[in-house]
């Protein structure tokens, strides 16, 4: 008997303190790794996204080797521009949900083409951030885009102080349906011109969003519209396109014509600069677009709540407004009066989370 009584204050011993233990919770990986899926290695506000992108990635890791939290392991591909772009990004997508990254950041090329990619991922259980366009349909765990609406707005706004008052406007349209950004950019410029009480009238409509496009767009536009002082505003809703339409306007002495554009391309500025038909640019913040994308996946990743769609304001670019703006990279300007009519009189940067 005293040896079993031995024998069982042993085994206590031994396992007693293990069976008390509560049961380990899942550990945190060292590193979160990341599906990055570009747009375009050509249009530039594009490439600076991805640079803003990737220069967060370093200023996390850098930050986690000194405080031990989770890095960032980054996995990019570029689709390209064009039909071929679009194909291929759905190839792309599909095979980095065989993967199974922990997360995956899309800058769609097309509005519907990633819908069935994005079900695939939310069927395997990975979190999808898209930054720059929205997919439609399946579920994205947040939307990460310039204030497309209020780029366009301030263009409309800009261009309608530039006529006489009661002058109907002659606009051509350079648009590009496809994406989301720039029919939100399209409808705000509209929106723009209407609050300011300013009529016009759409002559015609061509489709442009990289530098191919623009220049059959500027040669459309004066195959269509020869005689000077037959348009009077241009709205193209990307510098991509745009700055190609505005050369070619400009190479055939058609400096009458307004040019009203989206991005903050360096070049755009300085066709503004030089008084070189295009009067506003209303600038994305494109680094800090595609910091605070991938900033919202490893908030995600890391147990943080994220709102499901967050705006990055743009700044309008005009020759009143040049010494404000700090260009591409940031960061976004304090907050000022605009010098042109408008019914909200103040400019204010702030990224904010929207309905």
């Amino acid at each position: 008997m005293r040896f079993w009584r031995r024998f069982l204050w042993l085994c206590l011993a031994c396992w007693g303190p293990a069976m008390a233990q509560p049961a380990r919770a899942p550990t945190t990986p060292l590193v979160w790794r990341i599906s990055v899926l570009y747009w375009s290695s050509t249009i530039a506000g594009q490439v600076a996204m991805r640079q803003g992108l990737e220069q967060e990635a370093r200023r996390i890791n850098q930050a986690a080797r000194a405080s031990g939290a989770p890095r960032v392991e980054l996995r990019g591909v570029v689709a390209g521009d064009g039909p071929t772009g679009v194909e291929r990004q759905i190839a792309q997508m599909r095979d980095m949900v065989a993967a199974r990254p922990d997360a995956i950041i899309v800058q769609p090329t097309d509005n519907a083409a990633l819908a069935a990619p994005l079900r695939a991922a939310n069927q395997a259980g990975i979190p999808v951030i898209a930054f720059d366009q929205y997919i439609s349909g399946g579920k994205l765990a947040s939307y990460v885009t310039s204030d497309n609406r209020q780029a366009g707005y301030l263009g409309g706004e800009y261009m309608a102080a530039q006529f006489p008052a009661g002058q109907p406007l002659r606009l051509v349209l350079v648009e590009y349906p496809l994406v989301s950004s720039t029919v939100e950019r399209l409808n705000g410029f509209l929106d723009g011109l209407r609050d300011q009480g300013r009529s016009y009238r759409i002559l015609n409509t061509y489709r442009a969003v990289e530098s191919v496009e623009g220049r059959k767009a500027g040669a459309a536009i004066l195959r269509d519209f020869p005689q000077k002082g037959s348009v009077d505003v241009v709205f193209t809703v990307n510098d991509g396109g745009g700055l190609a339409v505005v050369d070619a306007l400009a190479q055939a002495g058609r400096t009458e014509i307004a040019v009203a554009s989206v991005d903050g391309d360096p070049a755009s500025v300085q066709n503004i600069l030089q008084g070189r038909l295009t009067r506003i640019d209303a600038a994305q913040f494109c680094g800090p677009l595609g910091a605070k994308a991938l900033g919202t996946a490893y908030d995600l990743l890391n147990g943080r709540a994220v709102a499901p769609r967050i705006l990055v304001p743009t700044f309008p670019v005009t020759r009143e407004t040049l010494g404000r703006y700090p260009g591409w990279a940031g960061p976004v300007p304090q907050a000022f009066d605009k010098p042109w009519p408008a019914l909200v009189r103040t400019w204010r940067g702030a990224v904010r989370a929207a309905p």
